[in-house]
This record gives structure tokens, C-alpha cells and sequence, in this order.
């Protein structure tokens, strides 16, 4: 993999923060990279002080923003992982870097390769996202920009997702370099901050109650009906409520990591399972625990437990990794 010159990196989730951190160790980008996270958000300070404790590749320099967004300079690779925000694209039309690199920020990734191959010029917007003029017209902007940026060998997407074949030809038909990585710094690292549960189930939280998309009771009926003693491994924006009732039910041992579950379920050992609604996560602990032997399984999400707010496409996306599919 060839290096390059600095780099900054913006990062506003404690999964795009590891990410970031892969790509520098994969020479993805070079070896002077500065990653700037987001300010007053607990998830990424806990993950940066967890991954400052641990052997970083050389020249990846970590620091939380204090004037907000960095700009890239001409000469410096630019690294994001929410194509969607708003002052990223923004930030995209008034800047000039001299690369663009996309790290995952969960299926979100997949939904931009989408967009970006997708005829007539389809706006950068998020799959729930009702959105007004001047966000389309932004979206519209930051699609034509990224576009040029791939045409003309500008932009890496460096992922741990199976992106489908079809979709992975027509990205790099577009332009666009397509890597894809297995996590192979964190796997280089000792899990000592991070002991195994004790339990041979372990549950993955959801956001998909918060965010409207399934029900509540549905999903708590489903979780307790569970053969225990299972390991609950929150979701960073589940509702304090719905946890408080996960961690008085009997059977239920809640763990606080903090941090991303690929950094604290990385050492279960065969024996052990872990169960998920669909999300980003099934796919990189597979990439993590196959080798293992530790099954990582997606429940499919009946259709009585989807709200009126989760759409029949959002439906499909949000489940398109439920089952192993092999990576391009």
C-alpha cells in the first residue's frame, strides 16, 4: 500500500476513531496523520484514552477539536467517515485536499457507494433524512464533488464491509479506490483493559428503539425471552430507561465498555455466541471472531416489530448484512 504525505482526520464516532486509526496502520495514509475528534461526546473521549493506552502506529497523532471541523489543507489527505454531515459537505465545497479518504461510519458507508454510482447525479443524503432545498441542493453539491474527486483518483473508501461485487465494480469504475481491511492493528493488540464476559451469550444493544424504527416492547419481550445468564452490551444511544429495565431483569449482566465492541469483545473464545439486530457491528465481529470460532449471529427482525417511521427500502438496508456474505 503506497503512503502519503499528512493527513487530518475528523472523526465524530468512536467506530469512524478506530477506523481512522487502521487506515494509518494500513499506510492507507501517511505518516503524519492528525485525528481530531469531536468535542463533549463521552463515547469518543473513553475510546481515545482507550486507544492512546494501546501501541498507535507510528506518526498518528490523536487530539479533540476545540475550534470545531479542522480544514484540509491542499496538500494534506482529508479523512471523514460521515459523508452526510452537513458542515463536512460543506467543508467539501470550500476546501481542496489533496485526497478524500472515506472511513466506515457503520452501513452508512454502503449507502454512499450507492449514491455515488447512482444515475443523474443523486444527492448525498441520509436513508431517514427528510430534507429541504438547500440540504438537497448541498447533498447535490457534495455528490458532484466527490464524484470528480473519484474520477479523478482522489477518493479511498477503506472498509471492513462486504461490499456486494456488483456495487465494488462499479465503484471502482467510477474512479474510486476500494480497500478493504480486517482490523489487523486492533488484532495486534492485547485485550487486557477488556476480559471476556464470563457469560456464553452475549447480546448486542440496539439504537433502532430510540431512533423509532421497532418497538419497544417488542424488543424487550424478545430480549428477556432469551435463555440466560446473557452479556448486554449497550448501544452509545439507547435510551437510559429501556437500559435501566435491561439491567433489573434477572439473568442480565449489563457491561459499560464505552468503548466499540470490537475493541471489547475481540478475545471470546469458542463456546461463546454473540446475538445482534442488524447493524455495522455483526459484520466487523465476524471479520474479528470467525478465525475463533465464535459464531456472531443477526436475529432477523420480524415485520410486526417495524414502526411506521422504518420504510420498506430502510428495512432492506438496515438488514442487508443480517447473513455471512463473502467480501469482493
Amino acid at each position: 500500500m503506497r503512503e502519503q504525505g499528512s493527513a487530518v482526520a475528523w472523526v465524530e464516532s468512536p467506530l469512524q476513531l478506530l477506523c481512522a486509526v487502521e487506515a494509518r496502520y494500513a499506510q492507507v495514509v501517511g505518516p503524519a496523520t492528525r485525528v481530531v475528534t469531536r468535542a463533549k461526546l463521552p463515547a469518543l473521549r473513553v475510546t481515545r484514552r482507550e486507544l492512546a493506552s494501546l501501541d498507535l502506529p507510528e506518526g498518528l497523532m490523536m487530539e479533540t477539536a476545540e475550534d470545531g471541523m479542522p480544514r484540509p489543507g491542499r496538500h494534506a489527505d482529508w479523512v471523514l467517515g460521515d459523508a452526510f454531515s452537513g458542515r463536512m459537505q460543506l467543508t467539501s465545497l470550500t476546501s481542496a485536499p489533496s485526497r478524500l479518504v472515506v472511513v466506515d461510519d457503520g452501513l452508512a458507508t454502503i449507502r454512499l457507494l450507492e449514491l455515488l454510482v447512482a444515475k443523474g447525479g443523486t444527492p448525498l443524503l441520509r436513508a431517514r433524512a427528510e430534507s429541504g432545498l438547500g440540504r438537497r441542493v448541498l447533498g447535490a453539491a457534495a455528490g458532484v464533488r466527490l464524484r470528480a474527486a473519484a474520477r479523478a483518483g482522489r477518493l479511498t473508501i477503506f472498509t471492513a464491509l462486504p461490499v456486494p461485487a456488483d456495487l465494488a465494480k462499479e465503484v471502482r469504475a467510477l474512479g474510486a479506490e476500494l480497500v478493504t481491511h480486517d482490523f489487523a492493528w486492533l488484532r495486534s493488540q492485547p485485550s487486557l483493559a477488556h476480559p471476556r464476559p464470563a457469560e456464553n451469550t452475549v447480546v448486542l444493544g440496539t439504537s433502532l428503539v430510540r431512533n423509532g424504527l421497532i418497538h419497544r416492547d417488542r424488543y424487550l419481550s424478545w430480549l428477556f425471552a432469551l435463555q440466560g445468564p446473557l452479556a448486554y452490551y449497550p448501544h452509545r444511544r439507547e435510551d437510559p430507561g429501556d437500559l435501566a429495565a435491561v439491567r433489573d431483569h434477572p439473568g442480565v449482566t449489563v457491561y459499560d465498555g464505552g468503548v466499540p465492541v470490537e475493541m471489547t469483545l475481540r478475545d471470546l473464545r469458542p463456546g461463546q455466541r454473540v446475538l445482534s439486530l442488524p447493524s455495522t457491528a455483526v459484520t466487523s465481529l465476524r471479520v474479528l471472531l470467525s478465525a475463533r470460532g465464535v459464531p456472531v449471529e443477526t436475529v432477523d427482525v420480524p415485520d410486526d416489530w417495524w414502526t411506521p417511521s422504518a420504510s420498506v427500502s430502510l428495512r432492506t438496508h438496515l438488514q442487508m448484512f443480517a447473513h455471512e456474505r463473502s467480501s469482493p
